[in-house]
């Protein structure tokens, strides 16, 4: 379908994003939907209007450059009532989708596993519903009622209300069922003594094809927006031999649909149960800054503790994207600050360095004490060797006096395992 993207230039307080950036964004997601964009543009809005959103100069403006370029679908990166929706679409005889409206096509696209297709086909209803009832509220369509008999019957608007709350229900039901398997997933994953290390960053940042590199996957991985929406888990082995399990999880953006966050807030649980945070950024994007940002208000949203914030270490990738002064001055201030890695997923430079930076965030601190056990407690004792925290060992009368060099972790699993 041949599309045309218009980015709405509101006017107002200092922008977060530059328009001529937010629209080549609002072209890539158009371009991961599968459609060809046939023109894009940046549309001064000094004031919205109720009915049209655009004043009917830059309405007319517009209906001819569409009917000129034969264009069938306009997506307006931001976000439109139903009712201007609705005009619009009259007006210039094509179909509209607004930002939210956008990111819900792709991940419906997108969705592979049955708990993302749940998700999204939720999050759609939950747009859709909302979308009803603002559209319709001015109406007085009814139905039913026979005559004299039945009086003046259900309004279509309550109809079709109780029609998605049903579909909505059942969907919730099935999602519940998928969210408790998974539960029981984490909670057999918190029986292996592996630590999870989680994936986060805006979309397209390179996480997939740092998650491939180290695993070994082949997780899809494109220069492409929302490549991931599907958590994918992998066990590995660091170079000191300590193994982990890392998650790659679905990309972030500015303005998220809130549908969105919640449907996927069951798959973003990964990262909330994950012992560290690998938050990974595109330094050569012009606006990583303002994209770092949306990723620790949506990480905030979720419920990210504070903690794991502090603990979070950034990955700077697409190294390899700068220019050679510009990388030099990034590994001169990764190098001050051990929360910070560079890399480039795509040459594997500053992997290494990760690893230890990795391992050097899960490492727990440990502490020296003195065990005095039985004759008869062989087996605590061996318990204690399997697991190398015996440094020294003396046989008395009494038993076995041993010292052990143990994190508070690996001393409650002794208790557990040696009541």
């Amino acid at each position: 379908m041949r599309c045309a993207v218009i980015h709405p230039d509101l006017a107002g307080p200092i922008k977060r994003r530059a328009p001529t950036l937010a629209l080549e964004e609002a072209v890539n997601l158009a371009e991961a939907l599968d459609v060809e964009v046939v023109t894009s543009l940046v549309t001064k809005v000094p004031k919205p209007r109720a009915g049209m959103l655009f004043g009917k100069g830059k309405v007319e403006e517009i209906k001819a450059l569409l009917a000129a370029d034969d264009v069938g679908l306009v997506i307006i990166d931001g976000k439109v009532t139903p009712i201007q929706q609705r005009n619009l679409e009259k007006e210039w005889d094509v179909k509209i989708l607004d930002r939210t409206g956008l990111i819900l096509e792709i991940f419906s696209a997108r969705a592979a596993t049955r708990e993302g297709v749940l998700q999204v086909d939720l999050a759609h209803l939950t747009y859709q519903k909302s979308r009803l009832v603002r559209s319709w509220t001015h109406l007085e369509r009814q139905r039913g009622g026979l005559g004299f008999i039945g009086g003046p019957g259900e309004t279509q608007i309550e109809s079709d209300r109780r029609a998605l709350d049903d579909h909505i229900h059942r969907i919730k039901t099935q999602l519940n069922k998928v969210v408790k398997t998974r539960a029981l997933h984490r909670a057999a994953r918190k029986k292996v003594p592996y630590p999870i290390v989680a994936l986060v960053g805006y979309t397209n940042a390179g996480k997939s094809t740092i998650f491939n590199k180290i695993t070994g996957a082949d997780v899809m991985a494109k220069d492409m927006l929302f490549a991931t929406l599907d958590p994918t888990m992998r066990g590995i082995e660091l170079p000191s031999g300590r193994k982990v399990i890392l998650s790659d999880t679905v990309g972030f953006i500015s303005d998220l649909p809130t549908q969105l966050v919640a449907a996927f807030r069951a798959t973003l649980e990964e990262v909330l149960d994950a012992d560290l945070v690998l938050h990974v950024r595109d330094i050569s994007h012009p606006e990583t800054m303002e994209q770092a940002r949306d990723v620790v208000e949506i990480l905030t949203e979720i419920g990210i503790s504070d903690k794991a914030q502090e603990g979070m270490l950034e990955v700077w990738n697409k190294i390899d994207n700068l220019p050679q002064a510009e990388a030099e001055a990034f590994r001169t201030a990764a190098e001050r600050d051990s929360k910070h890695c560079i890399t480039s997923a795509i040459t594997g430079e500053g992997l290494d360095a990760l690893y230890e930076a990795v391992e050097n965030a899960l490492a727990e601190p440990v502490f020296p004490e003195t065990l005095k056990l039985d004759y008869s407690q062989g087996k605590g004792r061996a318990w204690l060797y399997a697991h190398n925290v015996v440094q020294s060992e003396e046989q008395t009368d009494e038993g076995y006096v041993l010292e052990v060099l143990w994190t508070e972790k690996t001393s409650n699993q002794y208790k557990v395992a040696n009541p």
